[in-house]
């Protein structure tokens, strides 16, 4: 189907005329009949079959209805995850509506700051383009109302749900107005049933459509893989780039760190090169992605965070230096190549560290990857200029690796615990500790002879001959350490008995005596002690209270015997009973 064959604006043909269509893709040519019909719709396609135009000829062709006939011309949202691809929107928009009157443009994404983007704000916009979290925060400052937006558009809706922003992308929905008043347009390269049944939450009975959902990746793709070890990877990556020579390659690793060690080493080696990652500076990532578009880099060594949404012309050749750990990221990767009914080719190397992903790999795209070897592929040795630099890099990570270890084992406590540099640990004594000397003695060592001989002794006498062995382990004998409990008995302490029999005698004389604390009589002395092995009753009978005191106390304290203070229960069982009149 041909674009004209729409009835689309005169001014909307010209854009797309600048833009180099004029066949509608198989999806286009699905999807746009009921999009430009203002209907919702929900779009699975494989990555690089033309999604973005769908939804900007969408936006472009409603705003010029409105325009032509003099009536408030519609604001439009698209969210996209990335900042990559929400720049990668902008510019495609750009190009389609420049032959539209009044029509901008704005893209609001973090990583810059907030005042060019909120003096754009103040510019009556017709396409608003951004990722969720700037949005959110123009929101929550009142300079981005949600209900203005009669269009509204999820890109890579799948990607923005895997990132984690369902809930602002929730809120944003809660912000706007009711799905009846507005159009909603989903698209992705996969659609989970998850996804969908978030998204039909959000939308006025959408239509759900597939265009060649069985056939994942794209048909124009040339897929290779290569089998090699984690020291091999490198030098095969030489190889490859020396027999194919691309113009233009993109490399992808699992990890920020071995993406600018690659670039570094793609460097040393003569070739122009970059890194892009997640956390650099957008203006850096911006720069980073122009040069390669304009040719000035020949390789681009990018994480996973470069999947998604780029659009790189012409890119001849991509790389998976890592296998991803996520199936559907193979995808998304090797996307970025035979865009727009192009060729190209990716090439993918399965060393031991990442190879458990190949099976599921395969299994989701419903073919084998074809295996290459290198002799047979014809790739000749290429002198690595990096090796030396790549040999210290690794050895100075062990290096650290093994220090942090150390660390880990100094302060973790252990053998290592508190040792110093350089000495060993059968040198150093153990301190000593407060629990030690109550640690009972090891028992010596026997031969087999002599646990023979035990097992066919008696219990008693094994016992007896236990407690022998510990006591000679302890340096003395069962003997000498009774006789010397019993001299310390005999020097410091009393019997027991007498230590109980004047503890009693004790007791008496103070239950006897009619003085307060501090105040008491003396000690009955000679035949009014209490006697030493009688029992308590007859103890309380031989002592007499000491009188002889009372005539040496002041005559304001009472000698008489103090009265028990009644409970306030005693005293109430006693009124009771007619005893306590009180």
């Amino acid at each position: 189907m041909r674009f004209t064959a729409l009835g689309l604006n005169e001014a909307t043909l010209q854009g797309i005329a600048d833009a180099q269509f004029t066949d509608c893709t198989p999806v286009q040519a699905l999807v746009l009949p009921h999009s430009l019909a203002g209907k919702d719709v929900m779009v699975q396609s494989k990555t690089g079959s033309g999604k973005t135009a769908i939804y900007l000829l969408t936006i472009i062709e409603k705003y010029m209805k409105a325009y032509l006939s003099k009536t408030a011309t519609p604001a439009a949202l698209v969210v996209a995850p990335t900042r990559e691809l929400a720049v990668q929107i902008e510019e495609d928009a750009q190009v389609l509506a420049a032959h539209i009157p009044d029509f901008r443009i704005g893209c609001f994404y973090g990583g810059v700051g907030y005042g060019e983007q909120t003096q754009e704000l103040k510019e009556h916009l017709s396409l608003y383009v951004g990722t969720p979290g700037r949005l959110i925060d123009f929101a929550r400052s009142h300079k981005i109302d949600f209900r203005m937006f009669k269009t509204v558009v999820l890109d890579e809706a799948d990607r923005m749900f895997d990132m984690g922003f369902y809930p602002d992308i929730r809120y944003m929905f809660d912000m706007m107005v009711k799905p009846t008043e507005r159009q909603t347009i989903i698209l992705s390269a996969t659609l989970s049933t998850k996804v969908r049944n978030l998204a039909w939450d959000h939308m006025n009975e959408p239509i759900e459509l597939e265009s060649e959902p069985e056939e994942i990746t794209v048909d124009k793709i040339k897929q290779e893989l290569f089998h090699v070890s984690k020291d091999e990877e490198f030098s095969i990556l030489l190889q490859v780039l020396a027999k194919l020579k691309p113009k233009s390659t993109l490399v992808f690793t699992n990890t920020k760190e071995r993406a600018v060690e690659v670039s570094k080493r793609l460097e040393m080696n003569g070739y122009k090169s970059a890194y892009l990652m997640g956390d650099m500076k957008q203006s850096d990532r911006l720069k980073t992605l122009e040069m390669l578009k304009e040719g000035k880099l020949d390789m681009l060594v990018a994480t996973d965070v470069a999947a998604r949404g780029l659009q790189i012309d012409d890119l001849e050749l991509v790389v998976n230096y890592d296998l991803p750990e996520d199936y559907e990221n193979y995808v998304h990767r090797i996307g970025r190549t035979a865009r727009a009914g192009k060729e190209g080719r990716a090439i993918t190397l399965a060393s031991e560290e990442y190879i458990y992903s190949l099976e599921a790999i395969e299994e989701y795209i419903h073919m084998k990857i074809p295996v290459c070897w290198p002799d047979e592929y014809g790739l000749e040795e290429v002198e690595d200029k990096s090796a030396e630099w790549a040999a210290s890099q690794r050895g100075r990570r062990r290096y650290s690796s093994s220090n942090r270890s150390g660390d880990r084992r100094r302060q973790g406590g252990g053998a290592a615990k508190g040792r110093r540099r350089g000495e060993s640990s059968d040198k150093r004594e153990r301190p000593e500790k407060a629990g030690d000397a109550a640690r009972p003695a090891k028992a010596p060592k026997r031969s087999a002879a002599e646990y023979d001989k035990l097992a066919q002794m008696p219990l008693s006498e094994r016992m007896k001959l236990y407690k022998e062995d510990f006591a000679t382990s302890e340096g003395q004998k069962p003997s000498q350490s009774k006789k010397g409990q019993g001299q310390k008995r005999s020097q410091g302490q009393k019997p027991q008995g007498q230590r109980r029999s004047q503890g009693q005698a004790g007791q008496g004389a103070r239950r006897q005596s009619p003085q307060g604390k501090g105040q008491g009589g003396q000690r009955p002395q000679g035949k009014d002690a209490a006697p030493k092995k009688e029992g308590a009753a007859r103890v309380q009978e031989a002592v007499k209270p000491a009188t002889a005191a009372v005539s040496s106390t002041p005559q304001h304290v009472s000698t008489k015997p103090a009265a028990k203070k009644k409970s306030v229960w005693n005293r109430v069982v006693s009124i009771f009973k007619g005893g306590d009149k009180t």
